[in-house]
């Protein structure tokens, strides 16, 4: 209502169109199909919020963010859920340059599904290429782009129907994804390593929000950031992921993780290379195969704050193994957290020191023993933990609180 004191005010602030997609929505659908349309109206306008109605959605490609959107589900009734994968062999040679392929069996690809083309040496996987399929004829079929790598006989190279649910070109920012569930199809579909896809999976992307985002069941991880600043997560879960649950990837400043739950993953959440002033405040990592969370290779100046490790099978907190000082996890700060009966696949220990890790402070947190034999160790440091510190914490029914080979620290 215009207010009349202020008739005459120009009227400056920019507006956003909020289009829905879906079941009785403006853009009617049940795939990815309708929501890049929806997402793509919405980039021609500088973005907007895209309303997803209630509704599960066949993915059978990614859904590729534009830079200023808003993509908004309904809840747990909002389910993208991809379609299961198939995986063939490439019959030709395919030049960096070329955009088409030839494939053994073709039937699975039809145009605007998503594809991954993969090259492996003596059976590494060494190359990988996400695309779309544009054109089948036979079993040759046309790409959205050139692969700008070589997929050769010798290489063993695949074609799958592999991406990540949700994904975006490098260099868009400013994206928020909220109130959605992202479901993997784990159990038909094949896995991915979490550096080429994820339920998300984002690379050289900054200021990305997520809000109240499920990714469940995913063959590889859950959320995977590369190279991206200053992405944030409230009250996100990762559960059931067949790999990590949370991956800031390499080169990732200030990642915030609040309120958020990392379940059934092989790591709740890992720091990869050079992840700096990051925070976890409120999460809960347990009931993990390996790690609650895992810090490593220049890891440093990130904070740990009222988080829950219970249950991870391997350890609760890893400082991975560091070569030299340069690369090790240095200044992170570790406080007011509870860890109860992780460790007991190996070694029973709650916070583990594998190599060099300087400065770390640990302090007020609760490290414990159901009584069932699980935790035996509250925290083991390495020869090259030089200066940590620990302070006010409590340990309880653990056969040793502290192991340090050099008795230095101070507790």
């Amino acid at each position: 209502m215009t207010d009349p004191d202020r008739d005459n005010q120009t009227r400056a602030l920019p507006g956003q169109l909020k289009l829905s997609a879906g079941p009785g929505g403006d853009l009617e659908g049940t795939d990815d199909r309708v929501l890049q349309a929806g997402a793509d109206y919405l980039a021609r306008l500088g973005g907007g919020i895209l309303q997803v109605m209630p509704g599960t959605y066949d993915m059978h490609n990614a859904l590729y963010l534009h830079e200023g959107l808003t993509l908004r589900g309904s809840g747990p009734t909002t389910i993208l859920r991809k379609t299961a994968s198939t995986t063939t062999t490439l019959t030709r040679e395919t030049d960096w340059y070329e955009y088409g392929i030839t494939v053994a069996e073709p039937s699975a690809f039809q145009p605007g599904c998503g594809i991954m083309l993969r090259g492996y040496s003596a059976g590494v996987l060494k190359d990988v290429v996400r695309g779309t399929v544009v054109a089948v004829d036979g079993d040759e079929i046309t790409l959205s782009r050139r692969p700008e790598k070589n997929f050769w006989l010798d290489a063993e190279s695949t074609a799958s129907t592999l991406f990540p649910i949700l994904t975006a070109a490098e260099g868009v920012c400013d994206v928020v994804v909220e109130e959605l569930v992202l479901d993997g199809n784990r159990k038909q579909n094949e896995e991915i390593n979490g550096n080429y896809a994820g339920a998300v999976f984002l690379q050289q992307c900054h200021r990305f929000t997520f809000r109240r985002v499920t990714a469940r069941q995913y063959n590889g991880d859950g959320f995977s950031f590369q190279i991206c600043d200053d992405i944030h997560f409230e009250e996100c879960q990762s559960l059931d992921n067949a790999n990590l649950g949370f991956h800031p990837g390499s080169g990732s400043q200030r990642p915030v993780f609040r309120g958020c739950t990392a379940r059934g993953n092989s790591q709740g959440i890992f720091f990869c290379w050079g992840v700096t002033h990051g925070l976890a405040e409120d999460c809960d990592c347990s009931d993990n195969r390996d790690f609650g969370i895992s810090i490593g290779h220049r890891d440093t100046d990130n904070h740990i704050l009222n988080t829950r490790l219970e249950g991870n099978h391997r350890v609760g907190l890893l400082l991975r193994k560091s070569e030299n000082d340069f690369r090790g996890a240095h200044r992170n700060l570790i406080e007011n957290c509870h860890f109860l009966d992780n460790g007991f696949a190996e070694d029973g220990v709650a916070i583990d020191f594998q190599g060099v890790a300087h400065d770390i402070e640990i302090r007020n947190c609760r490290l414990e023993d159901s009584g069932q034999g699980r935790q035996l160790i509250g925290i083991r440091l390495s020869s090259q933990a030089l200066g940590t510190r620990l302070a006010g914490n409590c340990f309880h029914q653990m056969q040793q609180d502290v192991i340090d080979p050099d008795e230095t620290s101070t507790s």
